[in-house]
C-alpha cells in the first residue's frame, strides 16, 4: 500500500509539473499577411537563383576521372592543342598552340592551382555579368578572363603604375571612357561601369588592329608601344611576329591569357574544384538611395555586415555613399534589398538620426503638467511665422502584456524619457500603474496670403483667408543593430539609445550581462518622420465657400522598354530606377532569366 501511494503521488506530482511548464502553442502566422506573403517570395527566389547558379558539372566530371585528393593530371601536348582548338571553333579568338604558350599552360596547372581555384569562386559574382556586357558589344566570351589576368577578379585591386579595378584602367583610359573619380568614388572600381567602358575599349583596340592577340597587346602596353613593334618588326601585323619588340611584361601577357583561358575552361579535368561563392550574381538585387547614407546605417537595420556591403559594392572609397543626381544604386542580397526597399523611410530617418547621436544635445523639457511651447525656428513668440513645438503630458494606465518599450512606440516617444518622468529603475513597470506620458505636438503659427477671390452665391467678393503651416509627423518603431566595440557594457548601449538593458537582454535572450566585442546587439527603436504642409486655417476661413471641384487625376501613364541585344533582367531595373523586385512586380509572368531581344518590359 505504502508503494503504491507513493506511485500515485510521483504520477501526479510529474503531471501537474509538465502542465505548469508546457509552453502554449505558437499561433502560426498566416502566410498571406504581406510581410510573410513578401517574406516567402524572396526566399523562393534566392533559391531559385542559388538553384540556378549550382548548376555546374565539375563534381560529376572529377568523380568520373576517379581523381584522388589533390593528384595532378598530365596530358600530352595533343591533347592540350586539341582542346585548344575545341575553344577556337566556338569563338572568333583564335587560342595559339604552340611552345610558348604550351609551356605557360603546364606552369599554370602546375603552379597555380591555388590562383585558378579562388578565381573561380570569385567567378560566380561575376562572370555572368561578364558575359551579357560581352554580347551586348558583339565580342567573344573568352575576353571574360582578361580580367583574371588583369586583376584575380579582386575591384579594388591597384597596380604600381596606378592601373586599377578589375578591368586595370590607368586614370586617364579611364576617365576617356566616362569613368569618374571623386572624393567619394572612383568608377574604376565598379564592376558594371568598368566592364561597360572595358568592352568599348577593347571593341575600338580590335577594330583597329583586326586581330584580337594585338588588341590585347595595346589593352596592355597601348596603342603606342603596339605600333612602335610592329615598326620595327618591318611591318608585322601579327603577335607572334611583333612579339620580341614589344616590352618584356606585354611578351608574356597573350600566352598569360590562353593559359587562364584553357586552365579556367579545364579546371575539372585538371583536378581543380572551386572554391565556394559567398554570393552569385543571379543572387543580387539592387536599390537607388534618393540620399546620403553611410553603409553602418544600412548595417544597422538590416544586419548587413559592412564589409560585405563594401566588397558588393567597390565604387565607394569609404563607407560613406553619398547623394547624386541620378541616384547612387547599391548591390546586394535579394533578402537584404527587399528588407531596405520595404524600410525605405527608416533608412534615411535612421540615418538622421545616428548623425544626431555624435551632436551636442539639446537641453530637455522642464516637466510640467502644463503645456511647455518652444519656438522651432528659434523666433520670438507671438510672431506670425513658423511653427511651435508643444510638449503635453497624458497618463496611461499599464495593461496586461504591455512592454515599456510597446507604450513608447505608441505614443512616440522613449523608454528612457517614460522611466526618467515616472523614476522607473531598469525599466520596470506592473500592470495597473499609471504612467505620465510625454507627446510632442507641432502648433502651426499663422501666416498672412494674398487674397483669394472665391464665390458665394452669385455674388463675388475679395476674401483675405489665412494660411497656416503645419507639420505632418508620424513615429516608425524599427530594429536595429548594434556593433558591440571595446570598453562598452550593457549599461552604455542602454543609454545611448535610451532603453533599458532589461529591455535589450529580452530582445536578445542574454541570460546575463556579458557581451563580446564585434557581437551585434538588436535594438528597438522610435524613429520620428515628419513632412510640412501649407493649408487653409479653419479657424478664419469662411464657413461658406464654394470652389471649383478638383479635377480627377489622371492614371498614371504605363511605360515599356524594348530589351536590346546584350541587356539582362537586372540592368533594365537599375537603368530605370527600379529593384529587381519592382520591376518584377511590374512584370509578373516575366521570368528574369528567360528574356529576349525584342521582348517588351513593363518599366512604370
Amino acid at each position: 500500500m505504502k508503494y503504491w501511494f507513493i506511485l500515485v503521488f510521483s504520477t501526479v506530482f510529474i503531471l501537474t509539473s509538465f502542465s505548469q511548464t508546457r509552453k502554449p502553442k505558437l499561433t502560426p502566422k498566416d502566410s498571406l499577411s504581406s510581410e510573410a506573403f513578401v517574406k516567402m517570395i524572396d526566399e523562393t527566389l534566392n533559391a531559385f537563383y542559388a538553384d540556378y547558379a549550382n548548376q555546374s558539372d565539375f563534381d560529376s566530371i572529377i568523380n568520373a576521372l576517379e581523381y584522388e585528393p589533390n593528384s595532378l593530371p598530365e596530358f600530352s601536348d595533343e591533347i592540350i592543342c586539341q582542346r585548344l582548338q575545341a575553344i577556337n571553333e566556338t569563338s572568333t579568338f583564335k587560342l595559339a598552340c604552340n611552345p610558348t604558350s604550351l609551356s605557360v599552360i603546364r606552369f599554370f596547372a602546375k603552379n597555380r592551382r591555388n590562383f585558378a581555384k579562388i578565381v573561380l569562386g570569385r567567378s560566380a559574382l561575376y562572370f555572368d555579368m561578364y558575359e551579357a556586357y560581352l554580347d551586348k558589344y558583339d565580342l567573344p566570351k573568352e575576353l571574360k578572363y582578361l580580367s583574371v589576368i588583369e586583376s584575380g577578379l579582386r575591384p579594388q585591386v591597384k597596380s604600381r603604375a596606378g592601373a586599377l579595378g578589375l578591368w586595370q584602367f590607368m586614370y586617364g583610359t579611364g576617365k576617356m571612357y566616362g569613368l569618374k573619380d571623386n572624393s567619394y568614388m572612383d568608377e574604376r572600381m565598379d564592376p558594371f561601369k568598368s566592364t561597360d567602358a572595358a568592352c568599348r575599349y577593347l571593341k575600338k583596340l580590335h577594330g583597329t588592329y583586326n586581330d584580337w592577340n594585338l588588341a590585347l597587346a595595346a589593352y596592355n602596353a597601348g596603342p603606342g608601344n603596339v605600333n612602335k613593334a610592329i615598326r620595327r618588326s618591318g611591318g608585322k601585323l601579327t603577335y607572334w611576329e611583333i612579339r620580341p619588340f614589344l616590352p618584356k611584361e606585354t611578351q608574356g601577357y597573350v600566352p598569360n591569357f590562353i593559359a587562364a583561358t584553357y586552365l579556367l575552361t579545364y579546371h575539372a579535368e585538371h583536378n581543380i574544384k572551386p572554391a565556394p561563392a559567398k554570393v552569385h550574381f543571379y543572387q543580387l538585387d539592387t536599390i537607388c538611395l534618393s540620399q546620403g547614407v553611410h553603409m553602418s546605417t544600412i548595417s544597422q537595420l538590416v544586419d548587413w555586415d559592412v564589409e560585405d556591403i563594401k566588397t558588393l559594392n567597390p565604387v565607394f572609397k569609404s563607407t560613406y555613399i553619398p547623394t547624386s543626381i541620378p541616384a547612387h544604386c547599391i548591390v546586394g542580397p535579394l533578402m537584404k534589398i527587399g528588407k531596405l526597399v520595404s524600410l525605405n523611410d527608416s533608412l534615411y530617418a535612421l540615418e538622421d538620426f545616428n548623425y544626431n547621436l555624435n551632436k551636442p544635445v539639446a537641453p530637455t523639457l522642464k516637466d510640467s503638467d502644463s503645456v511647455d511651447q518652444t519656438q522651432a525656428n528659434g523666433e520670438a513668440a507671438g510672431e506670425t511665422t513658423g511653427t511651435t513645438v508643444v510638449t503635453k503630458y497624458v497618463y496611461h494606465k499599464v495593461r496586461k502584456g504591455e512592454t515599456l518599450f510597446k507604450i513608447a512606440s505608441r505614443y512616440g516617444t522613449t523608454t528612457g524619457e517614460i522611466s526618467r518622468l515616472n523614476g522607473l529603475k531598469k525599466g520596470y513597470i506592473t500592470v495597473g500603474k499609471s504612467l505620465k506620458i510625454p507627446q510632442k505636438v507641432t502648433v502651426p503659427a499663422k501666416t498672412e496670403t494674398p487674397q483669394v477671390k472665391t464665390t458665394q452665391g452669385s455674388n463675388s467678393e475679395d476674401i483675405s483667408t489665412s494660411m497656416v503651416k503645419s507639420t505632418v509627423a508620424y513615429d516608425s518603431a524599427v530594429s536595429i543593430y548594434h556593433t558591440v566595440e571595446r570598453n562598452e557594457s550593457l549599461k552604455v548601449i542602454a543609454e545611448k539609445y535610451k532603453v533599458s538593458v532589461e529591455e535589450i537582454r529580452q530582445w536578445n535572450g542574454l541570460k546575463d550581462n556579458w557581451i563580446n566585442i564585434g557581437q551585434r546587439i538588436k535594438i528597438y527603436t522610435v524613429i520620428s518622420l515628419a513632412k510640412e504642409v501649407i493649408v487653409p486655417d479653419v479657424k478664419t476661413a469662411p464657413k461658406v465657400v464654394e470652389t471649383p471641384k478638383p479635377a480627377k487625376p489622371k492614371p498614371e501613364a504605363v511605360k515599356y522598354h524594348t530589351v536590346k541585344r546584350g541587356e539582362f533582367f537586372g540592368k533594365i531595373a537599375s537603368q530605370n530606377g527600379l529593384s529587381i523586385a519592382q520591376l518584377q512586380k511590374l512584370n509578373p509572368g516575366v521570368r528574369p532569366d528567360r528574356i529576349s531581344e525584342g521582348q517588351k518590359i513593363r518599366i512604370k
